[in-house]
């Protein structure tokens, strides 16, 4: 209540010193200018009328009159314009600091309505901008507690289950229960390993104008498919690389992470006997990168939101296998800040997620 008090009465306080000074400038003006007028007037007036004749004495008289009632109505009428003008200029300020206000009390305010083209309403229009921005942060903020609570506490639950079972001896470990706590352990690290990926990543696409070089895109894809041939090997996935050379303006880094989450992606779902294929080529102004695998079949609804943060497949959460559904949306977040395109192409059991990156 105090503050709201105080929050009307600063406002006034400051359009009455406003308006005060503009009194006593305006009073100083017209004043000067009035005894300019005055003296200038009954110097050019000696050059007609006798110097004190009762035509003189009248004529300054009746100067004088009038220079009072014009000086006096200018300072009242001026004032009131300046007035009436400081007051509505100061209203869209007054809607700024009730709305600051209200975001220090952790409110979210509603956007301030002002058509105004000027300083103001560019002010006015940017605080807007920054309220929807501050609200959208903490809706993500929200949606990514709640989310990584639901991601961790499914293998935490277990592992807490079995350790607990395991301790009261209602149950006796073997090889297939160890093999079940262990996968579940690895899961906790993938999650984790997401979670620092998306935090570099987040860091990255901002400060990434200043990480493009120019790079061998052949190279790098090579090196991505390098790092998982051993992993591919253990499952025995056969893996076909054919790539065009090219060099391209890109965060290496960035996209070697793309690229390696795509390879893990499709190794981790992999379901057949047909190698995964990587390939690379150009195609008019883009360059085209592609793997292609088998798996299981993607619905209409997963291949609409596959890209999205945090997205899991029904079969993902299901049998437990994959991550915290990050890998595929930092992946088209790299591509895109790269100014290209991502997307997948799926056909029964086959997939390809493709990429492009811009020649220039």
């Amino acid at each position: 209540m105090r503050n709201k008090r105080r929050l009307t009465i600063v406002p006034k306080q400051f359009l009455f010193r406003l308006t005060s000074l503009n009194v006593i400038v305006l009073i100083a003006f017209v004043g000067l200018s009035s005894w300019a007028i005055y003296n200038t007037a009954c110097i050019l007036a000696e050059g007609f009328i006798e110097a004190g004749s009762p035509r003189q004495a009248n004529f300054e008289a009746t100067l004088l009159q009038y220079l009072w009632i014009f000086s006096i109505s200018t300072i009242i009428i001026g004032s009131s314009i300046h007035y009436y003008l400081t007051k509505k200029l100061m209203q869209p300020l007054k809607k700024l600091i009730t709305s600051t206000k209200k975001m220090k009390k952790g409110e979210y305010p509603q956007p301030i309505i002002e058509k105004r083209d000027d300083e103001i309403g560019e002010l006015i229009h940017q605080f807007n901008g920054l309220i929807r921005q501050i609200e959208n942060n903490e809706e993500q903020r929200k949606k990514l507690v709640s989310n990584l609570s639901h991601e961790f506490r499914t293998p935490l639950s277990n592992l807490r289950g079995y350790l607990q079972a395991l301790e009261t001896e209602v149950i006796q470990g073997d090889a297939k229960l160890y093999q079940s706590l262990s996968g579940e352990t690895t899961r906790l690290i993938q999650l984790v390993e997401q979670m620092e990926q998306l935090k570099e990543w987040d860091y990255r696409s901002q400060k990434s104008y200043s990480h493009k070089t120019i790079t061998s895109i052949n190279r790098l894809i090579q090196q991505a498919v390098d790092m998982f041939r051993w992993k591919a090997s253990q499952s025995n996935i056969p893996l076909e690389v054919k790539v065009e050379p090219c060099n391209l303006n890109i965060d290496d880094g960035a996209i070697i992470q793309a690229i390696s989450n795509l390879l893990d992606n499709a190794i981790r779902y992999y379901e057949g006997t047909e190698a995964i294929s990587i390939i690379g080529e150009k195609e008019m102004d883009t360059y085209k990168i592609a793997i292609t695998g088998p798996g299981k079949p993607i619905t209409e609804k997963d291949k609409e939101r596959i890209f999205e943060r945090f997205y899991r497949m029904e079969e993902s959460r299901l049998s437990g296998i994959g991550g915290a559904g990050l890998g595929l949306a930092i992946s088209k977040e790299i591509i895109e800040h790269h100014q290209g395109r991502i997307r997948l192409h799926s056909s029964e059991n086959v997939h390809t997620f493709w990429f492009t990156l811009p020649l220039e």
